[in-house]
């Protein structure tokens, strides 16, 4: 299980934390204000009514040890800023955060951002593409239990092979490709004796809860 913290709860935010508690991780909701810390606390482990630019505040919760923080500060540039720089101060590892165009990406990245997030040119480019360039996944009916996912490997998969792992047997999951990163590759139905290296990731078909099972043994 993981931890994350979403700073932040309009409608990117309360969905983002809301998406990563319903996949079975911990995950810290913060705003400043009290309706939406309200509207997301069924859906997450813990909501918070904090005011993030208060540095000695946001240290006190402890965020250096999450898996990720994401920034969704809605339109105010400064305020977004401001965060980054603290949680990259306090020690945070992993920084997502919202930009709302190029140049408040790129300060974000020189204040702490790891990861920047553009919903939606992100969304439109992947619409456009799957117009222009149809993925015959895409045309798949998986159901509802049913999730396509990539995933680095657990320690306990580093150097063995397939074969030996015997995922289908074992979690009823098919590793349907392998994306080699050293030297960078792409192997689409790997041999039952491809073995698995730290560096690779997995491309893995099954319900949901079974890939879960897989993602609690990091």
């Amino acid at each position: 299980m993981k931890r994350f913290a979403v700073i932040g709860l309009g409608n990117f935010g309360f969905h983002a934390a809301k998406a990563l508690y319903e996949d079975g991780n911990e995950v810290v909701a913060i705003d400043t204000d009290k309706n939406r810390v309200q509207a997301i606390d069924p859906h997450c482990t813990e909501a918070i009514v904090l005011d993030s630019t208060d540095k000695e505040a946001l240290k006190s919760l402890g965020l250096e040890h999450m898996d990720g923080v994401i920034v969704s500060t809605g339109t105010n540039i400064s305020t977004s800023i401001l965060i980054c720089l603290y949680l990259q101060e306090i020690g945070v590892k992993k920084i997502l955060a919202k930009a709302l165009d190029e140049d408040h990406a790129k300060i974000l990245r020189k204040v702490g951002a790891t990861e920047i997030i553009h919903p939606e040119r992100d969304m439109a480019v992947r619409i456009s593409r799957g117009l222009s360039r149809p993925n015959v996944l895409d045309f798949i009916p998986l159901a509802e239990e049913f999730d396509l996912i990539q995933v680095g490997p657990p320690r306990e998969f580093i150097g063995k092979s397939l074969k030996d792992l015997n995922l289908r047997a074992k979690y009823n999951v098919h590793i349907i490709a392998i994306k080699e990163l050293v030297p960078e590759n792409f192997i689409l139905v790997p041999p039952a004796g491809f073995i698995i290296k730290d560096s690779d990731i997995l491309i893995m078909l099954g319900k949901t809860e079974d890939i879960r099972k897989i993602k609690a043994l990091k």
